[in-house]
């Protein structure tokens, strides 16, 4: 039992992590860089490499109290290079030269090779007790090789002193090439790249290698802001084993509309996702206020995470209509949290909402509308990970006891009812649809639930009217069957005239797409 305790600690001894304090970036390499390893960090000019190397000394520096060295090849001044980085908040000119030690070493190397590098070297970090070391232009070092092998022998010979140092190593080079010479020695290989998907300019970050350790592997997308390097790892990744939990006494969620909540059996299951979809203009936006209202109304906090409309806006809009959500909102119920028509990172958006969430996670049966679907499809690089993302996005919803609808727009008129993202409808419990019909030059609005899982529902077909005096849907079927039939409705004792044959024969082909109306106690399959 002594020895396994033994081995237990000689293992936790060897695992020691360099832990870079840049968001994200220690959660894919599993707990940060190894101490005394030897890493390459490679990319093309302007990927943010400089800005990354210079970001792990100063954050090593501040949070484990390190010291580091940071020597430069063939690269821009150190007077040019400190200027750049000043202007980041991680930045502290302050730490220069004692604990940040900047040196040149490219003459050393021109004049006296490998050999006169490697003094240089040795003698600086035991000078300096450096802890942390990078060197930045090594591609400027391997013009000088006499040969590959030189080359290599010298990578080699650098790792076994700086491990017997214990100081870990960063080796920065314009290099690209996964199978080049250091690679092959070297403990680690990360790549940042730069480069342009369609109009868009995209920086990645990639771990190719990293020994004795698992990693996220893949692309992660990276953001150059005023607090230095950014790192957002792909969603489905992060989450792609949820813990198993069930919250218990699941409550229901209604949208404060009587005959609404009336065919959803109650309201929403707590902790559920829906899909809200409709075309612009049919009330997905309204719809999704009232949840959030209604909500509000009994205490329970909400969140509107939308990409379109700011919210002095959306506040008119809903209050035009009756719905008080400015009152909510002053008295922070409803947080309105809006996302300017920028150029966005579905992953970025994603971490927002979540770390937003679990800073109130003691708060319980809380509300989220999310304005719609789309803004994450903007957002996406590669829009073949949209459905891996929603999935693992809306799984995070549910761990945290959030009951969410979200909307997603159809075309306008369109005569068959085509998802624009058909994988969205098979991560959620409950699809709400909102469609427009046309008859004798008059627009209806009509709504019906297509899908609700775990629940009963009413499976007919309702009007769903919009005014000035609020959101209304209609007591039953009768007024939905009557648009759809060509038929008018029955107003003091009168009906309308039956509809041309021509829209009757339209309208029939949007009720065979919608689904016949009727009253049910229909249960998601």
């Amino acid at each position: 039992m002594g020895e396994s305790g033994t081995e237990g600690t000689e293992s936790k001894a060897k695992d020691v992590r360099i832990q870079s304090g840049i968001p994200r970036l220690d959660f894919i390499l599993k707990g940060g860089l190894k101490h005394g390893g030897i890493y390459a960090l490679m990319g093309p000019p302007g990927s943010g490499k400089t800005i990354l190397a210079n970001q792990l000394c100063c954050n090593h520096i501040q949070k484990q109290e390190g010291r580091c060295v940071y020597m430069t090849l063939l690269i821009e001044s150190h007077a040019k290079m400190l200027s750049h980085l000043s202007t980041l908040s991680f930045f502290k000119t302050e730490l220069i030269p004692e604990r940040l030690y900047y040196i040149s070493g490219y003459q050393q190397v021109r004049e006296e090779g490998f050999s006169g590098l490697m003094e240089l070297i040795r003698r600086t970090l035991r000078e300096r007790q450096a802890t942390f070391f990078v060197i930045d232009g090594m591609e400027s070092a391997e013009q000088f090789a006499t040969s590959p092998q030189a080359y290599r022998e010298f990578v080699h010979g650098l790792q076994a002193f700086t491990n017997l140092l214990g100081c870990t190593t960063l080796l920065v080079s314009n290099v690209r090439e996964r199978t080049h010479v250091e690679n092959a020695v070297v403990d680690g290989v990360i790549e940042l790249s730069d480069k342009l998907v369609g109009p868009r300019a995209v920086r990645e970050l990639t771990v190719h290698k990293f020994r004795g350790s698992d990693y996220l592997r893949g692309r992660h997308e990276v953001e150059i802001t005023g607090d230095g390097v950014v790192i957002h790892p792909r969603t489905e990744i992060q989450f792609a084993r949820p813990p198993e939990q069930a919250h218990e006494q699941r409550a229901r969620m209604g949208f404060g509309l009587r005959r609404l909540d009336e065919m959803l059996d109650g309201g929403l299951p707590s902790g559920s996702t829906t899909a809200l979809i409709g075309a612009p203009g049919t009330g997905k936006t309204l719809l999704g206020l009232c949840f959030l209202v209604e909500g509000a109304r009994q205490g329970q906090p909400g969140i509107y995470f939308g990409f379109y409309e700011p919210p002095p806006r959306l506040i008119e809009k809903a209050e035009d209509v009756g719905i008080p959500l400015e009152r909510y909102v002053k008295r922070g119920l409803i947080e309105l949290v809006w996302q300017p028509p920028l150029e966005h990172f579905m992953d970025s958006l994603a971490e927002q909402l979540l770390e937003k969430l679990r800073a109130e996670d003691k708060k319980e049966r809380r509300r989220l509308f999310i304005d719609g679907a789309e803004g994450f499809r903007a957002a996406a690089v590669y829009p073949d990970r949209v459905p891996r993302f929603l999935s693992a996005l809306t799984n995070q919803l549910r761990m945290q006891d959030v009951t969410t609808v979200m909307t997603d727009e159809l075309e306008l008129f369109q005569p068959e009812l085509n998802l624009p993202t058909p994988e969205l409808a098979n991560v959620v419990e409950t699809v709400l649809l909102l469609r427009y019909v046309e008859l004798r030059s008059q627009i209806y609005r009509l709504l019906s639930i297509m899908k609700m899982r775990e629940s009963r529902y009413d499976t007919s077909l309702r009007e769903f009217r919009i005014s000035r005096d609020g959101i209304d849907v209609a007591d039953s079927f009768e007024s939905a069957e009557a648009i759809l039939s060509g038929h008018g409705r029955i107003r003091n004792g009168r009906s309308k005239k039956k509809a041309e044959e021509p829209k009757k024969k339209k309208v029939g082909v949007l009720k065979k797409v919608l689904g016949r109306g009727g009253r049910g106690g229909g249960r998601g399959k």
